[in-house]
């Protein structure tokens, strides 16, 4: 599924502007000619900026949206709807008050897409690199179910839960991340500065230098010697993995072997099935349709492979399959998952049961989350020792050489 904009003439030749998802150009034609409009431009646009774009700081540059500007906009809109302040003076009133540029330009187009007699969900869909699909189409069922405040608050809890799930991560390998760079500078400092010395004084008394000084020494001469071709040759990498893991087969690639690293892969994984489980919860208890819903969720949880999974499951629901058999061919789903899906089916409260999926794996996360520096400590204690051994074999053995040497 693709995201086209598109230009159409009505029956009376006024020309409509939108967003429509579709498999293909000829299938946003059909579409449009069904509604009795005539096709003049359909070109389709790049992949909607989804929450996981959002949360990685895609935008978080200075001047751009970033994930808070977002949650504060869908509480203020929350608030002011509630209150029953007309949409138009309340939009207004938040291009006076946003501290975002770039979001007070984007709500004076929407403002004026509202006047010329569009609708907030179709004007908030003109942009997508600002607002995500899953709170567009969010507004669109709020606007047709009239509880727009009820879905601007449903939006604003999500958006906070995920960014404080971000936030826990990054906390998590504040540590290993610190320690690792001390170590590494640490053995940069020897390397360079200090083992080098004990060279000069070894060759003025004539002895030779340890087998593992020597090992330090040479590495250490390579880098002084042929640095400018180690860094282009460390930038070469970076940049090629870069754009390896930005192509489509690379992205599906990484997407799906970070669901499996030692450790961390099985906190992603039940953090992926939170954000999956708590966006189709929130999309069906709005009144989507299961198989947009389950497109909505798709986009929600950034990750291609689990896209993918999610794709084969709405495929399934197409053809007439469960929800639950749909998801369990997908092989991606466990056993928790899976159940409450089936009892959710068989009680009609498949939102309900999403609800404490999302919930139960939130509390699995979290309570990683605080212990993942204990779960990383051995192996980073392995790591360290490793390292000290070999600074202690190339700093001591010449010290201890050298007091022989002066007897």
């Amino acid at each position: 599924m693709g995201s086209f904009r598109y230009r159409a003439r009505g029956a009376g030749g006024d020309l409509v502007e939108g967003l429509l998802e579709a498999p293909s150009k000829e299938a946003v034609a059909m579409q449009l000619q069904a509604s009795d409009l005539t096709p003049v431009e359909i070109a389709e646009v790049s992949r909607d900026i989804n929450v996981g774009a959002l949360l990685r700081g895609s935008f978080g540059r200075r001047g751009k949206v970033e994930i808070d500007d977002l949650i504060l906009f869908c509480r203020q809109m929350n608030t002011l709807t509630r209150a029953g302040v007309p949409l138009m003076r309340g939009l207004r009133g938040l291009i006076e008050t946003t501290r975002k540029p770039v979001l007070a330009q984007t709500l004076k187009a929407v403002c004026e897409d509202i006047e010329s007699g569009r609708e907030l969900s179709v004007a908030l869909a003109r942009h997508p690199l600002i607002f995500p699909t899953l709170l567009i189409s969010m507004v669109q069922v709020g606007e047709n179910t009239g509880k727009l405040d009820d879905t601007f608050n449903q939006v604003a809890i999500y958006l906070t839960r995920e960014k404080e799930a971000l936030d826990r991560i990054k906390q998590a390998m504040r540590y290993p991340t610190f320690v690792t760079i001390a170590i590494g500078i640490a053995m940069a400092v020897l390397s360079l500065f200090v083992i080098p010395t004990f060279e000069k004084v070894f060759s003025r008394l004539g002895a030779e230098l340890p087998l593992p000084t020597r090992i330090i020494l040479g590495v250490s001469r390579f880098s002084v010697s042929y640095w400018p071709y180690l860094l282009l040759g460390l930038v070469l990498l970076l940049l090629g993995v870069r754009q390896f893991v930005r192509s489509p087969g690379g992205r599906l690639l990484w997407h799906r072997v970070k669901l499996r690293l030692p450790i961390v892969g099985s906190i992603l994984l039940r953090a992926t099935l939170t954000r999956f489980a708590r966006a189709f919860a929130m999309s069906f208890s709005a009144g989507v349709p299961l198989v947009q819903a389950l497109n909505l969720t798709a986009r929600a949880v950034d990750n291609v492979y689990v896209e993918g999974r999610l794709d084969l499951m709405r495929n399934g629901i197409e053809r007439g399959d469960t929800l639950t058999r749909s998801a369990r061919t997908t092989g991606m789903f466990t056993p928790l998952v899976l159940q409450m899906l089936a009892v959710g089916e068989e009680t009609g409260a498949v939102d309900q049961m999403m609800l404490e999926v999302a919930e139960f794996y939130e509390r699995e996360v979290d309570y990683d989350l605080k212990n993942l520096t204990s779960a990383i400590e051995p192996i980073l204690i392995i790591f360290i020792g490793g390292m000290v051994l070999v600074l202690a074999l190339g700093v001591f053995l010449p010290m201890w050489n050298l007091s022989q040497v002066m007897r």
